[in-house]
């Protein structure tokens, strides 16, 4: 059984349990993983002291593994959920990860980014806690994954460092009122519009219209422009005309959106009111001992719940 110590390092940063021991030991080494440089010791090299305290990055280097199996003790600072998410990313991704996640790409990830977006949408409108905390950390998988495919990019590498200091940069630049000295917010239809001179000056737009995702579902798409259009004073009589269906959607949608109505949000509603209201008939037929596939017009009316 050894007496070694390894002391798990994060960058630069030692776990504050391991001081003391790093004080008062002589033999004091830095693991493969991690620049000697940093901490003021020599590399372990070939020593074969047993009372020794080896600094490592990770207990999978080479060095700190060994001394691990062997008996020796273990400080590290515990690592915050988020960090570790990030952590199991990048191990899944690494040469000896998983070969599925190691081939991904940003365009092979865009159908899990779309469906775990509803899955959580759904979560929220159904109001089920347990499943909100679940699709909550798959959308937060899927930036985790985008941040790490985007780091290994040869011409434009960034990771998710890089992403959460941006967000931080854009959440206290477009709150000035927050976070310096500008003049107090008192409303939030004050902040919208505020919100949207703080985007128009920092993305330099040259028209309403710039930065509106044209990839959203049409109806959150013609509720957006709706409610941009109704910003600017565009009037309602300038919307698309005409009698044909799609021509009405979007005057419905963009009206909607201008009025304070979320029209995608509840027109899924409605739709799901609908599916339930199927199933709800389907199992009234099935309980009379009838196939709902056979139901024609006047059987679907006599098994069609009525509230």
């Amino acid at each position: 059984m050894t007496t070694a110590v390894v002391v798990i390092a994060r960058g630069a940063t030692l776990p504050a349990a391991a001081l003391p021991i790093l004080r008062s030991s002589t033999a004091v080494y830095a693991a493969s993983d991690v620049d000697p440089g940093v901490f003021g010791v020599p590399a372990l090299g070939d020593t074969q002291e047993r009372d020794l305290v080896l600094i490592a990055g990770s207990r999978r280097e080479a060095k700190a593994a060994a001394l691990i199996r062997s008996g020796a003790r273990v400080i590290e600072a515990p690592v915050p959920p988020l960090v570790e998410a990030a952590e199991v990313m990048d191990r899944l991704r690494s040469p000896g990860g998983c070969p599925w996640d190691a081939v991904q790409t940003h365009e092979s990830l865009r159908q899990y980014l779309v469906e775990e977006t509803y899955e959580l949408l759904d979560a929220i409108e159904e109001g089920d806690r347990a499943a909100l905390r679940e699709e909550l950390g798959d959308v937060l998988l899927q930036v985790l994954f985008h941040a790490r495919v985007a780091v290994e990019d040869a011409a434009d590498p960034f990771g998710i460092d890089e992403v959460a200091s941006d967000l931080v940069a854009k959440l206290v630049g477009r709150h000035p009122h927050v976070f310096a000295d500008a003049p107090r917010v008192e409303t939030v239809s004050d902040q919208n519009l505020k919100w949207e001179e703080l985007k128009q000056a920092e993305k330099s737009r040259q028209s309403i219209v710039d930065g509106v995702a044209l990839g959203q579902p049409a109806v959150a798409l013609a509720g957006k422009l709706g409610q941009r259009s109704g910003r600017a004073g565009i009037p309602l009589d300038l919307f698309p005309d005409g009698a044909e269906a799609a021509a009405q959607l979007f005057r419905v949608a963009a009206t909607a959106r201008r009025a304070g109505i979320d029209p995608e949000g509840e027109l899924r509603a409605v739709a799901k009111r609908f599916a339930r209201d199927i199933r709800d008939a389907e199992q009234a037929a099935r309980d009379a001992g009838l196939e709902p596939t056979t139901l024609e017009a006047d059987g679907w009316r006599k098994f069609w719940p009525t509230s």
